[in-house]
């Protein structure tokens, strides 16, 4: 049975004014609950695996690692704040799922090493030890749809815990997690490759860090402004348009997707999925259909605040340079930090749990949009503290 400090999450209001607004507004956000943990995965050489060409299994593996800790939320009837990254995902749990959740993620890290010769990393930290150490972790949630709702993060909180967790003290590994089974149900990667809608050009994979933190809220405030100036609205500059979505059919994509969710490739199971995705042509041009596919542009994961801004958007190369202007004015003034990649696509990966009202689609640029995007973004950072 849960315990009340295990609704902590989801007992938050859910805020609908514009997002620059509620950055400033410190009253709308609170600590996190010092019991609760923050668990970080990530792939070890994602860079590298992306420029190898395995963009996409970086993004499947990141987005299972969220399947696999959502479900186990849902069973116990929690919700939990999660952020993906490209090439793995933060979470803050509460300690009733903490040990199942660190269970089945050390199972499919090793099923990932086992598949895909890729090292899915898994660390874990208490929010109580970065409030100790003088970090702050402030959440809220944010809207701007009718059904999907984002967390906040403003403080440095997740940013130290990752520079921990990603040492090599506070990996877990050597864990028996042989009786373990990973729950993946309803992961799903059935899109192609996603090109911008209509009027648009490009992709952009934006990474966005203030360098001080008492500053952070003013100037991602600033940062969204200048995206909603420049862009238009969130809806505008959503990369994610029906008239562009691309079904994948080909028996070695379906394959991918099912060696992600049970670790191997089963034919009876692959026939099913490929029948699956027939009947989804013709389900998608139903009513509920046509309903799923408005629902599943405006539940896009395309927007991330983490500690820093992470977004994948759509507009024209023109749009692009005039963003960048501004974002190289903040920087030349010692506000941000920032990295960008332009891609001519994005790609999707999907949770869905119900295809009514119960799913997630995440969103990155292609070619590992945010894996470059950040590769970027530590070497200012290097170049920063090494003029310092």
């Amino acid at each position: 049975m849960p315990n009340s400090e295990d609704h902590f999450y989801s007992n938050l209001p859910i805020h609908k004014i514009p997002l620059h607004q509620l950055l400033i507004q410190n009253r709308l956000f609170e600590k996190v609950d010092a019991s609760w943990c923050v668990i970080i995965t990530d792939i070890k050489s994602s860079t590298a695996a992306v420029n190898s060409g395995l963009h996409e299994n970086v993004n499947l593996i990141a987005t299972g690692s969220i399947v696999a800790v959502l479900n186990i939320a849902f069973k116990a009837n929690i919700s939990v704040p999660f952020f993906f990254g490209g090439d793995g995902a933060t979470f803050i749990v509460p300690p009733s799922i903490v040990e199942d959740v660190m269970k089945s993620l050390l199972k499919y890290k090793d099923n990932t090493l086992r598949n895909f010769n890729l090292d899915l990393r898994a660390g874990i930290m208490p929010v109580d030890e970065i409030y100790k150490q003088g970090h702050t972790l402030n959440i809220c949630r944010f809207s701007s749809a009718e059904t999907f709702s984002i967390p906040i993060i403003l403080g440095d909180g997740l940013a130290y815990a990752e520079q921990i967790i990603k040492g090599e003290n506070y990996m877990l590994a050597g864990h028996d997690t042989a009786s373990d089974e990973i729950d993946l149900s309803g992961m799903q990667c059935r899109w192609d490759k996603i090109e911008p809608p209509e009027n648009s050009e490009e992709v952009v994979t934006l990474i966005v860090i203030a360098l001080e933190i008492q500053q952070q809220a003013t100037v991602f405030s600033k940062v969204i402004h200048h995206l909603d100036q420049i862009y238009g609205s969130p809806e505008k500059r959503q990369p994610i348009s029906v008239s562009k979505l691309i079904f994948k059919t080909s028996f070695n994509s379906l394959g991918q997707e099912m060696k992600h969710r049970i670790g191997k490739i089963k034919f009876f199971e692959l026939i099913k999925s490929w029948f699956i995705n027939i009947y989804g042509y013709i389900y998608f041009r139903t009513e509920r259909g046509k309903k799923y596919l408005k629902q599943l542009v405006e539940m896009s994961d395309t927007l991330v605040i983490d500690g820093r801004i992470n977004t994948v958007i759509t507009g024209t190369a023109k749009q692009r340079l005039t963003l960048q202007n501004e974002l190289n004015r903040l920087e030349k003034n010692n506000e941000i930090l920032y990295a960008l990649y332009v891609s001519g696509e994005s790609i999707m990966s999907c949770y869905v749990r119900d295809l009514e009202d119960d799913h997630i689609h995440f969103v990155d640029g292609a070619d590992g949009g945010y894996t470059q995007a950040a590769g970027i973004l530590k070497q200012k950072i290097r170049d920063k503290l090494n003029v310092r």
